[in-house]
């Protein structure tokens, strides 16, 4: 291993770590606990517990932790050392195959949604065998899942490790149908690619909006933004290139393989993008992503942005989701082979997935969504809040003329792998289909690239509902197939019901230009659901249908999805409390206090020249005079109405009453700070403005 990668995957107890030093059966017992074939005893887990005690000390672990992603969007840790006395008063080191498995923090604080009241404490967190421990700071953690005293799911990892097994089922059930019986299970590959925000560290002192919520709650765009595109793709600064290492060693430590790298499209912005891994642990690994960006940018004298619209008038952050189905033995399900054409299993995936998508738009829509994601989605940048999918004209083709019940386009499938733009190479590399920007979920190839998620956010939830509608589709889809004897005629069959879902679905195939007007347009003859704001999709989870979708396939009970609408409008709420609170007191304390350092200015010149004074003068005093009033008017209202909007509410109330008041009273707040900026003198004004955060890299 050249010398970069010495140290790669050093700080996981992953695979390799546990067949080197565990006897041969507690291995093989914990290989069929993973596949859900078999338990752990106490013995066997005992076992795995020493040795991973051992492994971890050797490494300078001095403490363990049940690491867990509480409904926070976050994860939380409680240390305990492994350190005991021993009977005879002596220190001695201590971790059992019990303290491996099960952990009891205090869930009193955490979002429950009313599953368990604040008095009720406990909470229990229990080992993920699926995802590898690993070291950081000196401490064992040990991925968890979260539950209340009675069970309920309090994390997003429970809900999403249920809905992968509902989904290995539902496609495994499929492809033993169309003939391929040595599947046992299928699994989901997940790729997340990470955009953020760097920005130098001393600005945070003197802008409270980004250190408290994470974007500007004003700011006038630069001079010049990101209209020449010569930052995406360019030259990475030095300063975050020695930012990218560090980055880079402490994820390649973990066992995460950060692939790419790149400027991205805002100044300022950029990208980190790992290979695909299972769908448990690509999220939990995207979660250690976020944190390790956020702490190795301190030590740079940095601050990394994670918020989806840091920044107004530049591109916001996402968080690309890519998806796959691929089977136990290495198939991807998603993969069209060499002729999609006859590939009647492929064919069938893609259906399940059109049919999934069309049923639950809002669903999904949500699931990507949260306050900060507002801001980004639709905003001529990301995918528009409609969703759509794009296959390429390709694949689309295929589909439209098999629903057709034709063959004219076939020449034209099998013409395009001739392309070759370059002379003088022999051997040129063509996918199946281009890549859409602007589509909500976009077919690049192999995979389905959801494009909506949120940069700050946990990828759990949406991809539990990418894993429940699909499994809910494909068993549809199987039940109708099951019984069938011959293999050719099952084939025939699934090709009558993908024509069915064609026409049934077809509606949210969309090639086109996902940013324009005419779009919207479209898809609202077309009656696909246009949800311009996450809280207005959030009760979608009080929908019958959704209720029965996740009961079904026992990812969620009713009960716990109640609990999750609560907690997103509370959140929500909260989020909402601060961004206004922030803004009030910045406006009070820093802008109103500039304003009349400039109207007097003006007025001073003005009784100092008398009948003489510059008619500009003149001009600029009335200016400013009339901003400033403007602007604490603007500020009362905004009080009043946040007032208004918490009173005597619930908060769904509470929710709608900030949507549909609060947040205009922000607008006209902001558009009033920022046409200020423009014309204040740089003398007076001094808090940091868009020109010095973006491009003093």
């Amino acid at each position: 291993m050249e010398k970069p990668f010495e140290e790669f995957g050093s700080m996981v107890f992953g695979e390799l770590e546990m067949a080197d030093r565990l006897p041969r059966p507690v291995y093989q017992s914990w290989k069929k606990t993973v596949a859900n074939e078999g338990t752990l005893d106490r013995p066997t887990a005992d076992a795995i517990a020493h040795a991973m005690k051992r492994w971890a000390m050797e490494k300078g672990a001095t403490h363990f932790t049940h690491w867990f992603q509480p409904m926070t969007g976050g994860t939380a840790e409680k240390h305990d050392a492994f350190i005991e006395p021993s009977a005879d008063g002596q220190p001695i080191a201590r971790f059992s195959g019990k303290m491996l498995i099960k952990g009891e923090p205090d869930a009193s604080s955490f979002p429950s949604g009313g599953l368990r009241a604040t008095f009720e404490a406990r909470g229990y967190t229990y080992w993920d065998v699926t995802s590898p421990a690993f070291i950081r700071d000196n401490v064992l953690c040990i991925p968890t899942i979260f539950v209340s005293y009675n069970g309920e799911a309090l994390d997003r990892k429970e809900p999403l490790l249920k809905s992968i097994s509902a989904l290995s089922a539902a496609a495994t059930r499929l492809v033993n149908i169309f003939g391929d019986k040595e599947v046992k299970s299928c699994s989901i590959t997940v790729g997340l690619e990470q955009e953020y925000f760097l920005i130098d560290r001393k600005f945070l002192k003197d802008r409270p909006d980004i250190r408290l919520t994470g974007r500007t709650l004003f700011g006038s765009p630069a001079a010049k933004g990101q209209e020449l595109d010569d930052h995406y793709f360019g030259s990475i600064p030095r300063r975050v290139s020695a930012f990218m290492k560090d980055v880079n060693s402490e994820l390649w430590k973990l066992g995460i393989y950060a692939k790419t790298e790149h400027n991205e499209a805002a100044p300022a912005q950029f990208e980190l993008a790992p290979v695909y891994s299972e769908g448990n642990i690509a999220v939990d690994q995207n979660q250690l992503i976020m944190d390790i960006l956020r702490k190795t940018a301190e030590k740079h004298d940095l601050a990394c942005l994670l918020h989806e619209k840091p920044f107004k008038g530049v591109n916001g952050s996402g968080k690309h989701n890519n998806y796959s189905i691929v089977t136990d033995n290495g198939q991807n399900l998603f993969s069209p082979g060499d002729k999609p054409a006859e590939n009647i299993r492929f064919l069938t995936f893609i259906c399940a997935v059109l049919k999934a998508v069309d049923t639950y738009p809002v669903l999904l829509r949500m699931s990507s969504s949260c306050c900060g994601n507002d801001h980004r989605l639709g905003a001529d940048e990301a995918p528009p809040a409609i969703i759509s999918v794009y296959l390429g004209s390709y694949i689309e083709d295929i589909l439209y003329s098999l629903y057709q019940e034709h063959t004219s386009q076939k020449g034209k499938h099998e013409t395009r792998s001739e392309f070759n733009p370059v002379s003088g190479l022999s051997y040129i590399p063509h996918d199946n289909t281009d890549r859409n920007r602007t589509s909500p979920l976009a077919f690049t190839g192999n995979k389905f690239e959801f494009r909506m998620l949120g940069s700050s956010m946990s990828a759990s939830f949406a991809n539990t509902v990418l894993n429940c509608i699909i499994a809910e589709s494909l068993n549809e889809i199987a039940d109708q197939l099951e019984g069938i004897k011959y293999l050719q005629d099952i084939r025939a069959k699934a090709l009558d019901i993908c024509r069915n879902l064609i026409h049934d679905h077809k509606r949210i195939l969309f090639s086109g230009d996902g940013y324009s007007s005419e779009w919207v347009k479209e898809a609202k003859r077309r009656g696909l659901p246009n949800v311009p704001s996450f809280i207005e999709s959030v009760p979608v989870l009080n929908d019958k249908k959704v209720i029965n979708l996740f009961t079904s396939l026992d990812v969620y009970t009713e009960k716990e999805l109640n609990a999750n609408r609560r907690i997103l409008e509370e959140q929500y709420n909260r989020t909402m409390d601060i961004e206004v609170r922030t803004l009030l007191e910045i406006t009070r304390k820093d802008i109103l206090p500039v304003m009349t350092k400039e109207v007097r200015f003006y007025a001073e010149a003005v009784s100092a020249a008398g009948k003489a004074a510059p008619a500009y003068i003149k001009k600029r005093l009335a200016q400013f005079t009339e901003i400033c009033d403007q602007t604490y008017e603007d500020c009362e209202k905004l009080e009043e109405v946040w007032i208004l909007a918490n009173q005597n509410r619930t908060e769904t109330e509470c929710a709608a009453a900030i949507h549909d008041h609060v947040i205009p009273c922000m607008e006209v707040l902001r558009s009033r700070i920022d046409s200020f900026e423009t014309i204040a003198s740089r003398e007076n004004y001094r808090i940091p403005m868009y020109e010095n955060m973006l491009f003093e890299l």
